[in-house]
């Protein structure tokens, strides 16, 4: 039976005709309809309007008075399928140390990929089953997933199982990326040209032809892999399918940007260090700058400039970065307020990146990210509020009522 959402307080991010993304000063332009209702059909979006048209069916009847609806946020960048956690290294960083001198100690993704290995592919499942309940609870109805803390054959392709398996049990979008050379493990501590390609030669061909992946990622940065090294995987990647997506410009500049623009990536994330040169190369491309601003808050590091990015003309999608390191939080709201917070960003770009900009970043943008006709139902059910300006201003609290993936209400315990 189709389901009626009526007295709506305000429909929000509504898109009659789909778009793929916004940019520059389009992002600041938040289409609703207030006093809206919404039809629900086959876990579609088959109707929306103002109350005034809304039509007489049988279905069942959400009343949501006081009450704002808008789509679930996609979260373009996350790392949670992980083993453990590194709340030590949390206490290391107040005690003085950087997170470069915890990963040259042994720790940081190293640390991930060793707990990581020892971990059995059904805890490593249960494990993050629990993390990904938790952030479809908190509002995110697609999610995109790396690998990256095996750093060996086996273990990365456990991971890539893993995310495979979340795919198969759970309704909402999930899409997997392999991130092989997320850093050099110790068993080839002196020889990263000889890890790079055992990634080339036995991982990819593997993932491609299990399908166990829809994009290839590497860490382009100082201390870890160089453009060269990145655009050597991006193209053994591509031979196989697996559309580039970068972590680049997190502590250092050094030329990943132009590489993901090169290779047409579809992404270029983190950039919290951005020069003029790596703005301008982005402008007018299909590649969607995503910024990770809670990763930010919890490393104290700079955030990214996205004043400076979007005035300049550029679309920017925000992403949790869910991960045991650098950010252990998958709250897509409390990124939204973190930008509007720290990155001097509108509730209403914060609305967009979060949702249509962030589909685009992980290629779902024709099932997800608006209130469109023919897209997947999976909405966001607020608490009685007085604007969706609300929801980043209370940033400690959770204005989210219930959640709603392809028309079902989401309950986990």
């Amino acid at each position: 039976m189709a389901t009626l959402f009526k007295n709506i307080k305000e429909l929000i991010q509504v898109r009659n005709e789909p778009i793929s993304f916004v940019s520059g000063k389009e992002m600041n332009r938040l289409p609703t309809i207030k006093d809206a209702y919404l039809i629900v059909e086959n876990g579609l979006i088959s109707d929306f309007g103002s109350m005034d048209n809304c039509p007489e069916i049988k279905a069942d009847i959400i009343d949501a008075t006081g009450k704002m609806m808008l789509p679930t946020w996609c979260d373009s960048h996350t790392h949670i399928v992980y083993a453990g956690n590194r709340e030590g290294e949390f206490v290391d960083r107040i005690n003085g140390l950087s997170y470069e001198d915890i990963a040259k100690r042994g720790g940081g993704i190293l640390n991930s990929a060793k707990k990581l290995q020892e971990t059995s592919e059904e805890a490593l499942y249960e494990q993050s089953r629990m993390r990904l309940e938790e952030i479809m609870q908190l509002g995110t109805g697609a999610v995109e997933i790396k690998s990256g803390y095996g750093l060996t054959k086996d273990a990365e392709l456990k991971m890539l199982r893993v995310i495979k398996r979340l795919k198969e049990n759970y309704p909402l979008e999930i899409k997997a990326t392999f991130l092989g050379a997320h850093a050099v493990p110790k068993a080839y501590e002196n020889n990263k040209k000889g890890y790079l390609n055992m990634l080339i030669d036995e991982v990819i061909p593997k993932v491609a032809q299990e399908n166990l992946a829809d994009y290839i990622d590497i860490f382009c940065e100082t201390g870890y892999f160089s453009v060269e090294d990145t655009e050597l995987i991006l193209e053994a990647g591509r031979a196989y399918g697996l559309v580039p997506k970068i972590h680049v410009n997190q502590f250092t500049a050094i030329g990943g940007v132009q590489a993901g623009v090169k290779f047409n990536a579809l992404s270029v994330d983190h950039l919290e260090e951005m020069r003029d040169e790596d703005i301008k190369v982005l402008l007018n491309t299909g590649t969607m700058p995503v910024a990770l601003p809670s990763c930010s808050y919890f490393l104290s590091i700079p955030y990214t400039p996205a004043r400076k990015m979007i005035d300049a003309g550029l679309p920017l999608a925000l992403a949790t970065d869910y991960n045991p390191g650098s950010t252990p939080s998958g709250n897509m709201n409390f990124v939204i307020s973190t930008a509007c917070i720290k990155m001097k960003m509108t509730p209403e770009e914060a609305i967009n990146a979060a949702t249509i900009n962030g589909a685009y970043a992980m290629g779902v943008e024709k099932e997800v990210g608006s209130i469109t006709k023919g897209k997947y139902a999976n909405l966001i059910l607020t608490k009685p509020i007085n604007s969706y300006g609300f929801m980043p201003y209370a940033f400690g609290a959770n204005q989210i009522e219930k959640v709603f993936i392809k028309g079902k209400e989401m309950k986990y315990e």
